[in-house]
């Protein structure tokens, strides 16, 4: 079935499709030794402590048009934080003909959707090499709306709330809802790629490669940076301050971690082409 945005479709009775979308994002970094390491980590640690967490999430609930619920945060020793929030549907009237396309969601100016029974969360990973100098910050954050709308609205605002080199994003429909004869609907709107809920500005700054299973309603999209500058990955100084020997083999760590990460696999450092 093809879904028109003008299209309504009358139910038997709440819509109870579940979309569920999964953001994760990694920050790479290298450092020189255990100090420059420590200070790394309590820098990001910071900067993604539950309470900034807390307010992203107030907003991608803002943008959905939802009710926050409940909150539960916490700050984890020695590093790490996590955010559940659990939210209902909004006070929405209408759902409006924009949660049909398959366009970029809006940023929290505005508020134009609705959910019902859902939550939102966020799960921080600090972590580092034991010997190469690299370390990884990663972050997880699940979106699962029931209703007529799609969580996918809210990647916007997420890309843009998070210096991301690498992004793997999926989204899943699950269950069934039935229209008022009975007939069973698996899905309420169309949609081909996550790649088109994605602004231009941002698929311009990176490789993405699609991984889709359309029968099932499963939707996996992941991203990496296409341009390699190092001092984007230096934590306290810049590429000025290093040997071309070293600006050279920090490289090739780097991309060999970003590579790895990007497809799931460790791979031989010889097989690596430069960026």
């Amino acid at each position: 079935m093809s879904w028109q945005p003008e299209q309504h479709v009358e139910l038997h009775d709440f819509n109870n499709l579940t979309k569920t979308l999964s953001f994760n994002f990694w920050d790479v970094c290298w450092y020189k030794n255990e100090k420059e390491r420590a200070a790394y980590i309590e820098y990001i640690d910071e900067q993604y402590n539950a309470d900034r967490l807390t307010n992203i999430l107030r907003n991608v609930s803002d943008i959905i048009g939802a009710h926050v619920l409940n909150i539960a945060k916490q700050d984890y020793v020695p590093q790490g934080a996590s955010v559940t929030v659990l939210v209902s549907e909004g006070p929405i009237v209408e759902v409006p003909t924009e949660s049909f396309e398959e366009s970029p969601g809006p940023l929290p100016e505005s508020v134009v959707l609705a959910l019902d029974k859902s939550h939102i969360t966020v799960h921080t990973y600090p972590e580092y090499h034991p010997t190469d100098g690299i370390s990884t910050f990663r972050a997880d954050i699940d979106v699962s709306t029931c209703g007529e709308i799609s969580p996918l609205k809210a990647l916007n605002y997420l890309i843009h709330s998070f210096e991301a080199d690498i992004m793997t994003i999926d989204y899943r429909v699950r269950g069934f809802t039935r229209d008022i004869r009975g007939h069973k609907l698996f899905i309420d709107h169309n949609i081909s790629s996550i790649q088109n809920y994605i602004p231009e500005e941002i698929k311009h700054l990176y490789d993405m490669i699609d991984v889709n299973i359309y029968q099932e309603n499963i939707f996996h999209t992941k991203c990496k940076l296409r341009e390699f500058d190092l001092d984007h990955y230096l934590f306290g100084y810049t590429k000025n301050s290093l040997s071309v020997k070293e600006m050279e083999n920090i490289t090739n760590k780097l991309q060999q971690e970003m590579n790895e990460i990007f497809y799931g696999k460790n791979i031989n450092p010889g097989s690596i082409r430069p960026h």
